[in-house]
């Protein structure tokens, strides 16, 4: 018998059905629906890795070490599996399957050593959401090299979701849809001149410096990672802002002073923490003057998983939680804010996503150059798994603009958000 028949028999004791995808083992065997998405298994390993770390850890670290590979478009390949092992009855495995299978595995040579793992796991340390481990967790993420993200991002270096006025017009870029968020941002916050911004979570400069440069605003920047403060405080004197911009190397909690016209945090609350998000809530709130703005740009979730998952919380982003939006808002009026638009923009980061996507096979070569294969297919499956997150609604992104109402309850709002939205030009 073939590796590709044990290993479908081995599937069989676990997945009732047939298989959802095309098996091709190490040995040149295939197995499964012609028409599937082919998974190849390059060594008796990839099985090891899944026997030790079952789920789906033990699957994305087999992928990341090329132990175990998928032909294809590997987001469309994990949407497919993903649909037909969602859409079968559950059933638990008994006795005599467990053992059954167990002798399959002996029989592939997957029972073994714990196989090694991959370089790159976060190790946080300390207590969670202390300054120390919040600035260990971001230096993970954020810290990986700026020339790594200047080859991922377009050139306005916005680290998050894009605005696409204008999706079907082939002229039409990322760099175009990030300028057309940042500036939907500044006008939500209706920012002119000498208005002050409070930007937390500042990222490489994007909004701080478009709105210093194009709004000719004040803004105070604050970032945990020294990577980026290196680069925002550079790209601020290159681009001729640094009058504009202070560039503040600091944790949230430490941040001082108010009297701030508005303030944003684009997709930096969901490193804040569940218990602590609170205090983060009114640091904001306190850091506005009364008829003050907020936008918080930032990802939601279900309680299922709220950081991720194993894989995004072990490589990507540990210590991350998100939850519904609507708790999110229920957090910022309790301390003290008035909700006035929540906007979701979920598809609007699948697109971006898969523009992310796109890039990074385009600059495959330079990439693994850069950071090593194994934190390339890392980021491979990363971006792959984000973009069918959003576009499947297991995770979604959502804008909420606030006011800090005066004590008499006046907000100086317009009465209707037509002035936020710049009508939609071709270029």
């Amino acid at each position: 018998m073939s590796a590709a028949d044990r290993l479908a028999q081995l599937l069989g004791h676990f997945l009732p059905g047939p298989l959802p995808v095309r098996v091709r083992a190490w040995d040149g065997s295939q197995a499964g629906p012609a028409d599937a998405p082919l998974v190849v298994l390059r060594s008796p390993r990839a099985l090891r890795r899944l026997l030790w770390q079952p789920g789906e850890l033990g699957l994305a670290e087999a992928y990341v070490t090329g132990d175990l590979d998928v032909e294809g478009d590997l987001a469309d390949a994990l949407s497919r599996a993903g649909r037909s092992v969602r859409g079968r009855p559950g059933t638990r495995p008994g006795p005599a399957d467990v053992a059954a299978a167990t002798a399959l595995a002996v029989r592939l040579g997957a029972v073994g050593p714990p196989p090694r793992r991959p370089d790159g796991r976060a190790r946080p340390t300390g207590g969670l959401h202390s300054v120390s481990r919040d600035r260990a967790g971001i230096s993970h993420h954020y810290d990986l090299s700026n020339d790594f993200y200047a080859l991922l991002l377009d050139e306005t270096m916005a680290y998050s979701c894009a605005y696409w006025t204008r999706p079907d017009d082939p002229t039409y870029t990322l760099a175009d849809a990030q300028r057309d968020k940042l500036d939907l941002i500044c006008r939500k916050l209706a920012l002119g001149p000498d208005s002050r911004l409070l930007d937390v979570g500042c990222g490489w400069g994007s909004l701080a410096l478009h709105a210093a440069r194009e709004h000719k605003a004040r803004v105070t920047a604050v970032t945990l990672s020294r990577a980026q403060y290196r680069h925002v405080t550079e790209r601020a004197a290159r681009e001729g802002v640094a009058d504009l911009v202070d560039v503040q190397l600091r944790h949230w909690r430490d941040i001082d002073g108010g009297g701030y016209d508005a303030a944003a945090a684009v997709e930096m609350g969901e490193h804040v923490g569940d218990a602590e998000y609170p205090a983060f809530a009114a640091k904001l709130h306190d850091a506005l003057r009364p008829e003050g703005r907020l936008l918080v740009q930032q990802m939601s979730r279900g309680s299922h998983a709220p950081g991720g998952g194993a894989f995004i919380e072990t490589y990507i982003a540990p210590d991350m939680h998100m939850r519904p939006v609507g708790r999110t808002v229920d957090v910022l009026e309790t301390a003290g804010l008035e909700a006035r638009s929540v906007e979701s923009l979920r598809e609007h980061y699948t697109t971006t996503i898969d523009a992310w996507r796109a890039t990074l096979e385009q600059r495959w070569s330079d990439v693994e150059a850069l950071v090593g294969t194994t934190t390339a297919r890392v980021w491979r499956l990363y971006l792959a798994g984000a973009s069918l997150a959003f576009a499947e609604r297991r995770m979604g992104v959502d804008q909420v603009l606030a006011v800090r109402p005066t004590r008499e309850g006046t907000s100086a709002m317009p009465l209707t958000p037509t002035g936020w939205y710049a009508p939609v030009t071709a270029s």
